[in-house]
């Protein structure tokens, strides 16, 4: 299957990538309105921290879940079932009076999340190949960020407002969860899953029996135990700018503005990834990803400790988020999803994406509490009420302290793990194909020996009793003549 495929094809991966789309504005909502939700609850940086954290770890031990129904059952459903599971708690949290009432939801929340993007980054690897793989799910990043531009503008530009006697920031959790439900709905009614139904098509459905069922634990913790040599780390970035000085509508531009450019170099960095990597089979993509992560930790540091904490320099700070948004976003199109459909057969690419989200997500979660930790105990930073000017500045600076602490040190290791890459690719990518090639071999070799056990069936006759009959028939001829 290719990405320019049939209609139906076509409506799928739209969908598909509709979904992400959802999914990253659901994921941005609670960062974009910390400022809100802390005075809304009476919660410091640490606590507000813990709800991402609690989201993260909650994701990230869905893992076996996620892997089970996306190797096992029709993706485009999971994808449906992962926007309702997310939708309903978006709404709770919506709803939420008390920091446990919000922690709990986002935990909830953190399980339809989990289990939607494994099934989507693995439809998109089914549908490409070495050549177009990283400009595809250059465009699977440029598509998602698309929800991250959009989760964000809305609950930033709502959060200052009342709407029906709701707080602004309210109301856009419940818009992000009532267009999640739409959009699984609709994937659910039209996209299809053509792997699903080819599997549907050569094999009769197994009763889940207890057996069935053990070995298929048992099949998953064996693909699990394949891929789990390579993993890959992305620290995510957050800001303070509101603590500056900067209004809620300057800082959704320049927030946008970094997530578009963080979008538009996702899908330059799929490309050049593709292009290298013809050239350089077995490093360009690992080197590509080693400049993003070492441009990462310069920019960093001019953006967060360099530039003035001053809200007259929005234009200055708006052109640094967009070059860092440019350059450090090449690493997961271009070189960990591709590597990743390729160090592994086709089968446990699904296992293999889930165990890097429940990666990620777990040592991302550490990055807010971290921060708010560093910031409070370190940096000096004060939970008062907002309103003083050179309170909310000393606090940015020492936000900004512990996030460049919380940025600098882990792209830093993160460039140098890439470094092993260069020994390690190479040989699990050829064994991946060898195992590829011995298992289209073996179900060759298994179709061939049912069709010769239906040739030896009683009831059905052979070539030989088909062409004797014939000439039976001829001989009969020729004597009635």
């Amino acid at each position: 299957m290719t990405l320019a495929g049939t209609g139906t094809e076509t409506l799928t991966l739209f969908l598909v990538n509709l979904a992400g789309i959802m999914d990253n504005a659901d994921e941005q909502l609670l960062p974009a309105v910390y400022k809100e939700v802390g005075e809304s609850l009476h919660a410091d940086p640490t606590h507000l921290g813990s709800l991402t954290f609690y989201k993260s770890f909650v994701q990230a031990l869905c893992f076996p879940v996620a892997a089970y129904l996306a190797t096992r059952h029709n993706r485009t459903h999971v994808i449906a079932l992962g926007a309702f599971l997310w939708a309903a708690a978006t709404f709770l949290v919506a709803i939420s009076s008390t920091f446990t009432e919000v922690a709990v939801s986002r935990g909830l929340n953190g399980i339809g999340l989990a289990i939607v993007i494994p099934s989507i980054q693995s439809l998109i690897a089914d549908s490409t190949n070495e050549s177009n793989r990283g400009t595809a799910f250059g465009w699977l990043h440029l598509t998602s960020s698309f929800g991250s531009v959009f989760g964000s503008l809305v609950a930033i530009l709502l959060a200052p407002t009342t709407i029906l006697g709701l707080e602004g920031s309210r109301v856009a959790f419940h818009l992000v969860a009532a267009l999640s439900i739409l959009v699984g709905i609709l994937v659910h009614l039209f996209a299809q899953d053509p792997r699903y139904n080819a599997s549907r098509i050569k094999n009769d459905p197994q009763e889940p029996t207890k057996s069935f069922l053990g070995e298929e634990a048992r099949s998953l913790l064996r693909e699990a135990r394949d891929v789990i040599n390579v993993p890959s780390f992305k620290i995510l970035v957050g800001q303070g700018l509101e603590l500056m000085g900067f209004s809620h509508g300057t800082t959704a531009t320049i927030w946008s503005l970094f997530t578009v450019a963080s979008s538009l170099g996702g899908l330059f960095g799929g490309k050049m990834g593709d292009f290298v990597a013809r050239r350089l089979p077995d490093s360009g993509r690992i080197i590509l990803a080693q400049v993003s992560t070492g441009l990462a930790v310069p920019l960093a540091a001019v953006l967060i400790l360099g530039l003035p904490d001053d809200s007259s320099t929005a234009i200055l700070h708006g052109f640094v988020f967009v070059v860092m948004g440019l350059v450090i976003s090449w690493c997961a199109p271009a070189t960990n999803n591709p590597i990743f459909a390729e160090i592994v057969p086709e089968r446990a690419r699904t296992s293999i994406y889930a165990l890097d989200r429940s990666f990620e997500t777990i040592l991302s979660s550490f990055a807010p509490p971290v921060v708010g930790l560093l910031s409070q105990n370190v940096f000096g930073y004060k939970t008062v009420d907002s309103g003083n000017v050179e309170t909310d500045k000393e606090n940015a600076r020492a936000l900004g302290k512990a996030l460049y602490v919380s940025i600098g040190i882990p792209f830093t290791i993160c460039c140098l793990i890439y470094s092993f890459l260069h020994c390690t690719y190479p040989g699990d990518r050829d064994r991946a194909k060898m195992a590829s090639f011995i298992e289209s071999q073996t179900q060759d070799i298994e179709t061939d020996n049912s069709y010769v056990l239906i040739r030896d069936e009683p009831n059905v006759p052979s070539e030989e009793d088909t062409s004797a009959d014939c000439r039976e028939t001829d001989e009969q001829r020729l004597l009635s003549v």
